[in-house]
């Protein structure tokens, strides 16, 4: 695909131009960051108005660098900033934020990381690979019949929807609610957002906050064995979860659980059948099955851009940045970065531990990545074991929305 019409490099003032929303771009964003790599490892985004960093070195040193974070509220006040308060419209949305341990820095990150990560260690996610297998069973035995099918909402969205439903303990039937709500919500994060975007997400908050209210209300009279009514009695450094905080990890959880895993499913299923790679020998042993992940996670990542502010006057070569100064970190620009990936731009399943940056990095690293792993090491080989005739029946095309990159459906036929 050729360069997006939009996109506009000047290498020496190191200064991009480019529209998120360019369909040249979010359909195929590699031949841009391949451009950009060649300009250099650090540009500023126009249209964003903060500096990026696309190459591989620098976005994983920069997710471990404690100097700067998702929050800056609490070593500078919005005055000090010169940040205008929040739009009042926007209240719901933001006391969920809030509370959420994705926005939040040491020591309120600690204190709720640590009360659900005992939920997502390796060895407690192991438990669910028979769950995993059974469910992509039952999905290929809705659709094997057919001959053909739009793999998104067949087989990507229901696998991680379910799982994690399950994980909570929120009823499974309330799936269909929890992907509006999500999908809704998630918009706030996308490049110019609409005030109607604002609105749904919103109303969507209001709604999914109504729900868990009830919902853990339920699970404190009645407990059950899932994450909600462990949440509720887990105590870290002496204190148990407030309702606010313990609603708004849920919604995170249930967000963050299903999204970037149903873009993940996605992308890779496109991957392998593009690539003409072998289902059998990329799953043929647990090993091959990890690595394979691995490097399908690098190959097509589902998250492109994370976003962090500088916590104090920060110098990176001659970039100087002020507190409160947002940087981007582009994921899926570093997994293609060719100073670290000898042909960067090749599924190669047998590289040597692509240490992609897939999930991020340093404190905030994806608490559910063994979860994701899990699922994709387990769904993909049943998929392609069950039809083994599988192919594209048409061109996927991706999402508008470049930091969630995702096909908007998947239609194949076997």
């Amino acid at each position: 695909m050729p360069l997006p019409a939009s996109l506009h490099i000047d290498a020496v003032g190191r200064r991009v131009s480019l529209n998120p929303s360019d369909p040249a771009f979010f359909q195929d964003p590699y031949p841009t960051y391949a451009a950009l790599h060649a300009a250099g490892p650090a540009f500023f985004w126009e249209e964003y108005g903060f500096w990026c960093f696309c190459g591989h070195e620098a976005v994983a040193a920069l997710f471990r660098d404690r100097r700067f974070g998702r929050d800056v509220l609490d070593v500078a006040s919005r005055a000090e900033l010169g940040w205008p308060e929040p739009a009042a419209h926007l209240a719901p949305f933001d006391a969920v934020e809030a509370h959420s341990m994705l926005e939040l820095e040491p020591p309120r990150h600690t204190r709720l990381r640590t009360l659900v990560n005992r939920a997502f260690v390796s060895r407690q996610v192991e438990r669910l690979r028979p769950r995993i297998a059974a469910l992509a069973h039952e999905l290929v035995d809705r659709l094997e019949a057919a001959g053909e099918a739009e793999l998104i909402e067949a087989f990507a969205t229901p696998i991680p929807v379910i799982l994690i439903a399950e994980l909570l303990g929120v009823p499974a039937e309330m799936a269909p609610s929890l992907l509006d709500w999500s999908h809704r919500m998630v918009a706030m994060y996308q490049f110019g957002r609409s005030r109607a975007a604002e609105d749904a997400a919103v109303a969507a908050t209001q709604d999914f906050v109504a729900f868990l209210r009830t919902y853990v209300a339920a699970r404190r009279s009645s407990p059950a064995d899932d994450l909600i009514s462990h949440l509720i009695v887990a105590e870290a450094e002496g204190e148990r979860l407030s309702e606010d905080e313990l609603i708004s990890t849920c919604i995170l959880l249930l967000n963050a659980g299903h999204e970037a895993t149903v873009h993940a499913i996605g992308n890779a299923v496109k991957a392998i059948l593009e690539a003409g790679l072998d289902p059998a020998a990329l799953f043929a042993t647990p090993e091959a099955a990890e690595a394979s992940v691995e490097e399908l996670l690098r190959f097509d990542a589902p998250l492109h851009l994370f976003t962090r502010y500088a916590r104090e006057p920060v110098g990176l070569g001659d970039i100087e940045l002020k507190v409160g100064d947002r940087i981007g970190l582009m994921l899926g620009a570093a997994n293609r970065d060719p100073a670290r990936f000898e042909d960067p731009d090749r599924l190669w399943p047998q590289r040597a531990k692509p240490p992609h940056v897939s999930f991020g990095g340093g404190i905030h690293f994806c608490i559910g990545a063994p979860l994701a792993r899990l699922e994709l090491q387990v769904a993909l080989p049943v998929l392609f074991a069950r039809l083994p005739g599988l192919r594209l029946a048409e061109p996927p095309r991706y999402r508008d929305a470049f930091h969630f990159h995702g096909v908007e459906a998947l239609r194949v036929a076997w």
